[in-house]
């Protein structure tokens, strides 16, 4: 069995939306080089390119 490990020492990256620090989540294990934002809100509220 895997040994458990603290939530403080978990990887934690800053979100580019809003600038918070956000922890690993099992969720994103495959996936974490690509994660750039904390929560679907930030996400969605990210700046998007101008259209024509």
């Amino acid at each position: 069995m895997a040994k458990m490990q603290k939530k403080g020492d978990l990887p934690h990256k800053a979100c580019v939306a809003c600038g918070r620090p956000f922890a690993w989540r099992k969720k994103w294990a495959k996936v974490w080089d690509e994660v750039k934002y904390c929560s679907d809100r930030c996400r969605a509220e990210r700046v998007k390119p101008a259209r024509d």
